[in-house]
């Protein structure tokens, strides 16, 4: 490997013109120069210099490598300016693992942040759940992941991660818009007990955060269907093929067909969170992307459908609030 410091005598050499020049500015002796330059030439196997009379003159070998000794001075220039950005946090690199909603809501707005105020953080997001989301996180081919509390879950005390909540997302009931529960502004997620369901399949973060919010109203649902994509959710739910809770940030878009009302159950929703591998969250650049996961959740746990592009179904409220005779 070629020490570039040795680069540096050649491009002095050419600029003072003798070695004893060099050897004056750089406080150095000049046979100490010499033996440097010699080695040089013995690095790259080509001579660079001549002699000239009592004085030594540049090949066109040393002119050639000259040009490329520029380049290399120029590259380390950026490395130095890439490593202070870095250090500063507007340079790196990270991957984002996320579930589908989360990637709406906050790793793509973070991303169009990023892209307009830190060009120089490159972020790039997964589509994937928990828990195999912590398998990828533990062998570091994530940096980052967002998801939810729930019982498959690592617990808050787990050592291996540090974690930070980002928002409190409640469960909303979709039923079809001509059900008797869509009459009302508020449900208690009881009157929905004898109904017909629709939830996520298998034992999964959603599947899970359902039957628990059922389990807490008093009853076990009785689940027809089992769709882990919510637009797919939703469709069966104007089919008129049964009720489902619906996480609020999974709502941008309901179909024409379904209202949505909210829960008067307290605590019936999915905390969602970011963890990154511990020590981890004083890199420069997660540290960014964490802080920018922060602001975004802020924004959305402000409420997403308070923009005047929500359906009337999610903004107005329909006049009553008892739940019908014989909704339930």
């Amino acid at each position: 490997m070629v020490d570039v410091r040795k680069l540096k005598l050649l491009q002095e050499l050419h600029d003072r013109g003798t070695i004893a020049a060099v050897a004056e500015a750089l406080h150095l002796t000049p046979s100490a120069v010499s033996q440097q330059l010699t080695r040089l030439s013995r690095d790259f196997q080509a001579p660079l210099l001549i002699r000239h009379g009592r004085q030594v003159r540049l090949t066109e070998q040393a002119h050639l490598l000259l040009e490329h000794a520029a380049v290399i001075d120029s590259q380390l220039a950026q490395a130095r300016a890439d490593l202070v950005a870095h250090g500063n946090g507007y340079a790196g690199r990270a991957t984002l693992g996320a579930f589908a909603s989360a990637i709406h809501a906050l790793a793509g707005p973070v991303l169009a942040t990023l892209a307009r105020q830190r060009p120089g953080i490159r972020l790039r997001v997964e589509e994937i759940e928990s828990p195999g989301c912590f398998a990828r996180l533990d062998a570091a081919t994530l940096d980052v992941v967002v998801t939810v509390d729930h019982p498959g879950g690592p617990p808050r005390t787990d050592s291996r991660y540090h974690r930070e909540d980002l928002l409190f997302d409640p469960l909303m009931l979709a039923v079809p818009a001509g059900h008797p529960l869509a009459s009302v502004s508020e449900v208690d997620l009881a009157a929905a007990s004898g109904q017909p369901w629709i939830a996520g399949a298998g034992g999964g973060p959603c599947a899970q955060v359902v039957a628990g919010a059922c389990a807490m109203a008093g009853f076990t649902p009785d689940f027809r269907h089992r769709v882990n994509e919510w637009t797919g959710v939703m469709t069966l739910v104007a089919a008129g093929a049964g009720v489902a809770l619906v996480p609020r940030l999974a709502l941008a878009h309901p179909p024409a067909g379904v209202a949505v009302r909210p829960l008067s159950n307290p605590g019936a929703g999915r905390m969602i969170y970011a963890a990154v591998r511990a020590g981890t969250e004083r890199s420069p650049t997660l540290a960014t992307v964490l802080g920018l996961l922060r602001e975004q959740a802020v924004s959305a746990e402000r409420g997403a459908f308070r923009d005047g592009h929500a359906p009337a179904e999610l903004t107005e409220p329909p006049p009553g609030d008892s739940v019908p005779e014989g909704a339930g």
